[in-house]
């Protein structure tokens, strides 16, 4: 957008969660930046994060280079008509400017719900308000996130005419098939479960163990992180109902990597408690893999009608589901995979760069 005097508005957008650059906060700031570099804009955008983690673009974006020093001592934002936090627990852009506009994305609430010590509860609770307590529009990442936070809205003071919507989060699809591997695995050539996240107990991967003790398949997790009470419950049970030789955990494995394993696996099951959106459904949607989730929070939004669901999670429920579920996509296979790539394309990049300019239009308008 161009003023009278004819300059661009200038934008400035916190991307300081790439210096995590494995999570799935990060991969949706760089399906935003790769977006907003591929759409025709009228404004002018700067991006705040770590420098060498930012993805080359065509455009010739402006970059402040993240430091930790910058929470004590922030950068000037003068200079810029609108502000966007793509984290509700960002430690950077508390306050604004006279006149200056600010978005602020909300992923989840899940410190009131995950079971946190009051005192995590109260320290989160203070970072999301000095967050969200001065936003112009607060976007929520999935109905069931708005959902959540219209419940819990009371717990905060904001603005009168704060801006609430749905933004759901993009990813950025590969454009080409037959992914190849580095390594050898042994798990190639037989059926295989993938599943993707942190191995965390609101990610519940252990209900997945009972799962495949009920049938023959291996199970595959890829994870970046985990708490290590929960790997060490993990490892046990695994021990238990000795199924040593058909889990394999990946650690830190790259997109390509990842690519070859969604390409290769029979089916993706997610049976989390807790998801804001849930990325890793919708890549394997866009391999055409049927996804089998858990009925709780945003992932129904997520899988729509083309996903099986889990009511429970006991192990003879979970293979009733499973084997029903393998034989309804098998009947017409290439037919089902068709629809899930088409379900999955809805969540790609171009569509949330295009949302999120639109709001800061309307902002700036």
């Amino acid at each position: 957008m161009k003023t009278l005097s004819g300059m661009q508005k200038k934008i400035l957008i916190d991307v300081e969660r790439l210096k995590y650059p494995k999570s799935g906060i990060a991969n949706v700031c760089v399906s935003l930046i790769k977006g907003l570099d591929e759409k025709e804009s009228d404004f002018d955008y700067t991006f705040y994060g770590p420098k060498k983690n930012i993805p080359g673009t065509k455009k010739s974006f402006n970059i402040i280079d993240w430091k930790l020093w910058q929470k004590k001592f922030s950068i000037n934002t003068k200079p810029f008509s609108l502000i966007h936090t793509t984290h509700q627990l960002s430690e950077y852009f508390h306050t604004v400017m006279n006149g200056q506009k600010k978005v602020v994305t909300l992923h989840d609430l899940n410190f009131l719900h995950d079971n946190s010590s009051e005192k995590k509860v109260n320290k989160s609770k203070k970072l999301v308000q000095k967050n969200i307590g001065n936003a112009d529009a607060i976007v929520c990442i999935s109905e069931f996130v708005k959902d959540d936070f219209l419940k819990n809205k009371g717990l905060f003071k904001l603005k009168s005419n704060v801006k609430i919507e749905v933004i759901y989060n993009g990813l950025i699809f590969p454009e080409t098939t037959g992914f190849s591997s580095r390594n050898t695995y042994s798990f190639i050539g037989k059926k295989y479960i993938l599943n993707i996240g942190v191995l965390f107990p609101k990610k519940n991967q252990e209900v997945l163990l009972d799962l495949i003790s009920k049938n023959d398949r291996d199970l595959v997790l890829i994870t970046s992180s985990a708490k290590s009470a929960y790997k060490e419950q993990f490892l046990e049970k695994i021990r238990k109902l000795g199924l040593e030789r058909r889990v394999h955990i990946l650690e830190n494995v790259d997109n390509n990597e990842k690519y070859f394993l969604l390409e290769h696996c029979e089916s993706y099951c997610h049976p989390s408690l807790a998801e804001g959106f849930g990325i890793p459904p919708v890549e394997a949607m866009h391999f055409g893999k049927p996804v089998f989730l858990s009925k709780l929070t945003s992932l129904p939004e997520i899988g729509g009608d083309l996903a099986f669901y889990f009511d429970n999670f006991s192990a003879e429920h979970m293979q009733q589901v499973y084997a029903s579920g393998m034989q309804l996509y098998g009947s017409g296979k290439d037919e089902y995979a068709l629809k899930l790539k088409a379900r999955a394309i809805k969540f790609g990049y171009l569509e949330m760069a295009a949302a999120y300019e639109k709001l800061y239009n309307e902002l700036l308008n």
